[in-house]
């Protein structure tokens, strides 16, 4: 088991049960957006910044801080919600996501919003910055670490798996990626659409090194950054299996909610399956 006790997953589970409110909130306040997916990388999102990353809300442009990429980048409201909780910005500005004359665009802006790292929303591009930012740490000499999370839709996108050579090429063990799992995608199953499977051995005879895990159980997230820290010469892919719309019943596992946000009914009952309107 990683070495956290009780007590700071608990907190965890806090911060991300907000996130989902947020998540929730912001997207039926905008009338579009993506629930979905942003739901199922939430607990990935709160580990990394809430327990994980070197990063400081109070200066953005810290030279030696972590760095993210959201390369599925529709699930900016779940980045945006991670963001707020840390102080990026205020909680009540989640409530502009997607408005005219926002920072808070539908996919996520460096030039507009802090605490973004790199725009993204182009499918199979984030990873390729992801890298091309570890490589250029290797060359300054830095230390710090770049992480990114991919769909698995996007795994479709030939541009995913030039980035994985590249990666591996160029031994960036200063690389870590998470794949969010949930095995859904706007036009249906990814195994319907596009299957890519098995996903496991494609990235290992890449030349990564490969994790699966539960993406919503916050101990197994722990011990897969704990792990991929400690790997050598190779940049980490953790496979985190995940349920789409996750923590509300009625989006769970649902392709209805990719794109599409909770009307009013729907928003009371989300929130009142997340335990509250914060």
């Amino acid at each position: 088991m990683p070495s956290v006790d009780e007590s700071k997953i608990k907190e965890l589970e806090e911060i991300a049960r907000k996130v989902r409110i947020h998540i929730v909130r912001s997207t039926h306040e905008a009338g579009s957006g993506h629930p979905g997916g942003s739901l199922s990388a939430t607990d990935i999102l709160t580990t990394l910044y809430f327990h994980f990353m070197n990063h400081d809300p109070n200066n953005p442009a810290w030279e030696d801080r972590d760095r993210f990429v959201l390369s599925k980048g529709h699930a900016a409201p779940a980045l945006y919600g991670v963001l707020a909780e840390s102080g990026y910005f205020e909680v009540e500005e989640l409530m502009t996501l997607r408005k005219l004359g926002s920072r808070l665009q539908g996919h996520p802006d460096m030039n507009k919003t802090p605490g973004v790292d790199a725009s993204t929303g182009s499918l199979g591009q984030g990873i390729s910055i992801a890298a091309g930012m570890a490589l250029a740490a290797k060359i300054d000499r830095k230390a710090h670490r770049v992480f990114v999370i991919c769909g698995d839709g996007e795994m479709q996108s030939g541009q995913i798996w030039e980035s994985a050579m590249f990666a591996s090429h160029n031994k960036l063990d200063n690389l870590i990626a998470f794949l969010d799992r949930n095995n859904l995608q706007i036009d249906g199953s990814t195994n319907e659409v596009v299957s890519i499977e098995p996903i496991v051995s494609k990235w290992r005879s890449f030349g990564w090194h490969v994790i699966e895990i539960n993406g919503h159980n916050l101990y197994e997230i722990i011990d897969a950054l704990e792990e991929a820290e400690q790997v050598e010469k190779e940049p980490t892919m953790i496979i985190a299996h995940t349920v789409k719309g996750k923590g509300v019943p009625f989006m769970e596992g649902s392709l209805a909610f990719h794109g599409k946000a909770a009307n009013d009914e729907q928003l009371q009952i989300a929130l009142e399956a997340l335990g509250g309107d914060e």
